[in-house]
C-alpha cells in the first residue's frame, strides 16, 4: 500500500473556477496583461544581470579594473564570517540544515507525491535543501584547504626557526597558540592573495540570494495572504480540532479503508499521523527561514542588490510552469491570485511582482545589521569588511 492512501484530504485544494485548457480562459485582455507583466520582469532582470554579473570583465579601461559588486572569492563560500570560528563549525550547520531539510522533504513527497511541487512554496524548500547540500560539499572543500593552508604554515615556520637555530620543541599550550598565530598569518595572507570562486562558489552564491527573497515572499503569501483566507473558510489549522473533526468522519464512506477491514488502532494512527503531516506542512513555512537565517548570520557571502533579478527569473518560471500545465490539464490552481479568470488578476500578478521588492530588502537588511553590529563588535575578527 502506498504511504499516501488515505492522506488525500491532507492538501488544501481550491474549487477550480473555469476549465483552464480551452482558448478562451487564456485569448482574453486579462492574460495578455500578465503575460505583460511577467515577461517584462524576467527581461528587466536579465538585463541586470548581464550589466552587473561581470560579463564585460574583459573590457579594458579604469572601471573595468574596479572590484565587481558580485565578486565571490574561493574562501567566501565556505569560511565563516569571524576568524575565531573554524569553518568546521559553519560545516557542521550546514549539514545538520541539509539533513533535515532533506527528511522533511522526502516526508512530504511520500505523503502527498509529486503533486507537492504544484506549490511554489516547495520549489523554494527544495531550493533551500539544495543551497544547503551545496554549500555542505564546499565547507568540506573549504576545510580541507584551511587544514592544509594551516599545516603548511606551521612547517614553514619550524623550518625557518629551524635555520636560524631558535626552534625549541613547543609545548602542548605553546603548540596551540603556534596554529593560532598560523590561522591568523593565513587569513592576513590570503586577503591579498585570494583566488575568485569558481562554477559551484558562483552558483552557490546565486542561490543563497534566490532563497532569500523566495523564503520571505512565500512566508508572507502564506501567513498574510493563505492562513487567512482558510480561517475565513473555517479551514482548521489547529491540531485538536483537526483529530476531532477526522475522527468524527471515521466511517465516511468515500474512505478507500473502511473501519470494518482495518483495527482501531491502525485507523486511529492514520489519522494523527494526518495531523502531525498537517502541522507540519505548516512548520515547513518557517523551518527552512531559520536554517537561512542561521546560515546568513555565520557566513561570509556578500548580498548586492542587483542579484534580486535571480528572484525575479525563479518566480516567473514557476509562473510560466503553471501556464503550461494549467493550459494541458483543466486543474486548480495552487494559489487563488494565480486564476486568470477573475477580472482582478493582473491587479494580483502586479502585486506579486512588487512583493519582490520588499521581500527582497528585508534580507538586504537582515545582511546591512549583520554587517554593523560584527564589524563594530569584532572589528578585528570580521573578515566581510570591505
Amino acid at each position: 500500500m502506498h504511504l499516501s492512501t488515505g492522506f488525500s484530504d491532507l492538501s488544501w485544494k481550491p474549487v477550480m473556477t473555469a476549465r483552464t485548457n480551452t482558448l478562451e480562459y487564456w485569448l482574453n485582455w486579462r492574460f495578455l496583461v500578465c503575460a505583460i507583466e511577467v515577461f517584462s520582469s524576467m527581461l528587466i532582470a536579465t538585463i541586470l544581470i548581464w550589466k552587473y554579473e561581470g560579463f564585460n570583465a574583459g573590457e579594458e579601461g579604469e572601471e573595468a579594473q574596479e572590484e565587481a559588486a558580485g565578486t565571490l572569492y574561493d574562501d567566501e563560500s565556505w569560511r565563516p564570517c569571524l576568524k575565531e570560528i573554524h569553518p568546521a563549525w559553519l560545516l557542521a550547520f550546514r549539514v545538520t540544515a541539509f539533513l533535515v531539510l532533506t527528511a522533511l522533504l522526502i516526508i512530504n513527497i511520500a505523503v502527498q507525491g509529486g503533486e507537492m511541487f504544484y506549490f511554489y512554496t516547495q520549489w523554494t524548500f527544495t531550493l533551500v535543501a539544495t543551497y544547503f547540500g551545496v554549500g555542505s560539499l564546499l565547507s568540506i572543500y573549504g576545510c580541507q584547504k584551511f587544514r592544509s593552508k594551516v599545516d603548511s604554515n606551521m612547517l614553514s615556520q619550524m623550518r625557518l626557526e629551524t635555520e636560524q637555530g631558535t626552534y625549541v620543541v613547543p609545548t602542548s599550550a605553546e603548540s596551540t597558540n603556534t596554529a593560532d598565530r598560523m590561522k591568523t598569518y593565513g587569513s592576513q595572507e590570503e586577503y591579498y592573495m585570494r583566488p575568485v570562486g569558481g562554477f559551484w562558489g558562483y552558483a552557490f552564491q546565486i542561490i543563497y540570494q534566490t532563497n532569500a527573497g523566495a523564503v520571505v515572499l512565500t512566508d508572507c503569501v502564506f501567513w498574510l495572504i493563505i492562513v487567512p483566507f482558510l480561517t475565513m473558510r473555517d479551514y482548521s489549522l489547529n491540531f485538536v480540532s483537526t483529530l476531532a473533526n477526522l475522527t468524527m468522519e471515521s466511517q465516511d464512506a468515500s474512505d478507500p479503508f473502511p473501519l470494518i477491514f482495518l483495527s482501531f488502532e491502525y485507523f486511529l494512527l492514520k489519522r494523527i499521523l494526518i495531523c502531525i503531516v498537517r502541522q507540519f506542512m505548516i512548520g515547513m513555512h518557517s523551518v527552512n527561514a531559520v536554517f537561512l537565517l542561521g546560515d546568513t548570520a555565520l557566513n561570509s557571502l556578500r548580498f548586492p542588490w542587483y542579484r534580486i533579478s535571480y528572484f525575479v527569473l525563479w518566480t516567473g518560471v514557476y509562473v510560466i510552469f503553471q501556464w503550461v500545465i494549467h493550459a494541458c490539464i483543466p486543474i486548480w490552481w495552487p494559489y487563488p491570485f494565480l486564476d486568470m479568470s477573475s477580472s482582478y488578476a493582473p491587479i494580483w500578478y502586479l502585486s506579486v511582482a512588487v512583493m519582490h521588492i520588499p521581500c527582497y530588502a528585508i534580507f538586504m537588511v537582515i545582511t546591512k545589521l549583520k554587517h554593523l553590529l560584527l564589524s563594530r563588535c569584532f572589528p578585528q575578527s570580521y573578515v566581510c569588511l570591505r
